[in-house]
C-alpha cells in the first residue's frame, strides 16, 4: 500500500485526504497498532478526553486531564514493551465554546508531545485529526 511513504513518522497533522478505513488498512499492514477515536458527540475538554480513553482502552484510572493523556500516549504504553508504532485518528473534534481553538490546540500539543516522545525511541506516532 505504502500509504504513509510520505508522511513523517511522527507527526499530528490534518486527515485532510485521507481516509479513515484507508489509514486502518495501512495501520495493519505496517503491523502498527491503530487508534480510533470519534468525538462529534462531544461538546466539552472531559467529554473529548473520555472519548479518547474510552476508544484507546485507556484503564479506568485514566484522570482526563491532559497531564494524564500524555502518560497514558507515552510512559504507560513504554512501559508495557517493544512497540510496532501507532497510527491515530482524532475525527470530528468538537469546535464549541467549552472546547473552543485553545482547548483544540493544547489536545494536539500532547499529541505532538508524544509524538517527540515515540521519536526518541524511534517508534512512528502517527496522529491524523479533523474538526467538526
Amino acid at each position: 500500500m505504502d500509504l504513509l511513504v510520505t508522511v513523517a513518522p511522527n507527526v499530528v497533522q490534518s486527515i485532510r485526504a485521507f481516509r479513515v478505513p484507508d489509514l486502518q488498512a495501512e495501520a495493519a499492514h505496517l503491523g502498527q497498532h491503530f487508534l480510533y477515536a470519534y468525538c462529534l458527540d462531544t461538546t466539552t475538554k472531559q467529554q473529548v478526553l473520555a472519548k479518547i480513553a474510552a476508544s484507546f482502552g485507556f484503564p479506568k484510572h485514566f484522570g482526563k486531564n491532559f497531564d494524564a493523556l500524555y502518560d497514558c500516549l507515552t510512559d504507560m504504553i513504554h512501559q508495557a514493551g517493544p512497540q510496532p508504532g501507532f497510527v491515530i485518528v482524532l475525527e470530528q473534534l468538537p469546535n464549541t465554546p467549552k472546547f473552543d481553538k485553545e482547548a483544540r490546540e493544547i489536545l494536539l500539543d500532547v499529541f505532538r508531545d508524544a509524538a517527540d516522545f515515540w521519536a526518541e525511541k524511534k517508534v512512528a506516532f502517527r496522529v491524523f485529526y479533523s474538526f467538526e
